[in-house]
C-alpha cells in the first residue's frame, strides 16, 4: 500500500535513455535494467534486487530546451483533487490529469516557486 504524501517513483528523463541507465548501473554496482516497449520509445526500469526501484525515458515530446533532469512522484490518494488544491495553493498544472494503464494516474504540477513535479494515484497492487 502507499502512502498519501511519500515519494512514490524517481525517473531520469535524458537525452540518451541507455546511456543514462547505464551509468547509474555503473555508478552503484548492477541495477537490472528491464526494457519496456511503449508507444512513445522504450522505458527502463531499473530493478534492484528484483523490484523495480526506478525508471529511465526518452526527452522526446518535451518543450524544446527542456535539459535532462530527475522527476519526482508524489504518492497522493486522489490526484485530480491534489492538482485542485496545488492551483487554490498558488500552484499551476502542467500536464492534466491522465491514467496508465497498470501504474496509475499521474498529473504534472509546478509549485509557486516553479519547480516540477508529478503527483501519481498508483493503482491497487493485487487488486
Amino acid at each position: 500500500m502507499t502512502t498519501h504524501g511519500t515519494f512514490y517513483w524517481n525517473e531520469l528523463i535524458t537525452t540518451d535513455p541507455a546511456a543514462g541507465a547505464a551509468f547509474l548501473s555503473d555508478l552503484v554496482g548492477g541495477y537490472e535494467v528491464r526494457e519496456m516497449p511503449m508507444p512513445e520509445g522504450t522505458y527502463r526500469v531499473l530493478m534492484r534486487d528484483g523490484r523495480p526501484v526506478g525508471g529511465v525515458m526518452a526527452l522526446a515530446g518535451l518543450p524544446p530546451g527542456t535539459p535532462p533532469h530527475w522527476q519526482s512522484y508524489l504518492a497522493v490518494d486522489d490526484v485530480d483533487a491534489a492538482v485542485r488544491r496545488a492551483t487554490e495553493l498558488g500552484g499551476r498544472t502542467i500536464r492534466e490529469p491522465f491514467d496508465v494503464e497498470g501504474v496509475g494516474r499521474i498529473a504534472v504540477i509546478k509549485d509557486p516557486q516553479g519547480a516540477v513535479l508529478s503527483l501519481i494515484t498508483p493503482v491497487r497492487q493485487g487488486s
